[in-house]
């Protein structure tokens, strides 16, 4: 049986209604894509993400940087308790064949450096402009360049 693709969408814990409605709306598309979204199950960015691909029938899995499953946001289908803090990030990118950055926050300025040192393909919306990081104008295009990544 094939293996469902996973796509690491990160971002901010706190996010503003725009930035939060554009990562609902990747994780929307990444849902209807067939993708599993990884992320940090909390709050911000990760919420939005994880409200809009359980919305659409998806897969959601956290990786929660303490040792609560309870402190998952409440769309996380499946949390994993890491004890390892900001350590967890590494989970978060490793995990997925692409990586979507919403927004702006050092954890993200983290996890797009991680990605890319792995070789992970990073599309960004709305972050850090850092070399490797492939901008995309909007949720659409950057569900869709996860996916075509994902959908060889």
């Amino acid at each position: 049986m094939a293996q469902r693709p996973v796509v690491a969408v990160i971002g901010p814990g706190d996010a503003d209604d725009e930035l939060a409605e554009a990562a609902e709306a990747v994780g929307r598309a990444l849902a209807r894509g067939g993708a599993v979204v990884v992320c940090g199950g909390l709050g911000g960015v990760m919420a939005a993400v994880c409200r809009g691909a359980r919305a659409a029938g998806g897969t959601t899995i956290g990786f929660l940087p303490g040792d609560d499953r309870a402190a998952a946001n409440p769309d996380v289908e499946l949390a994993v308790p890491t004890g390892m803090g900001e350590g967890r990030d590494v989970l978060v990118v490793r995990a997925a064949a692409a990586v979507v950055a919403v927004g702006r926050g050092y954890g993200t300025l983290a996890e797009i450096a991680l990605a890319l040192r792995a070789g992970t393909p990073v599309f960004g919306l709305s972050t850090w402009d850092v070399p490797g990081v492939r901008a995309v104008p909007d949720a659409a295009a950057a569900a869709s360049a996860a996916l075509a990544v994902v959908h060889p």
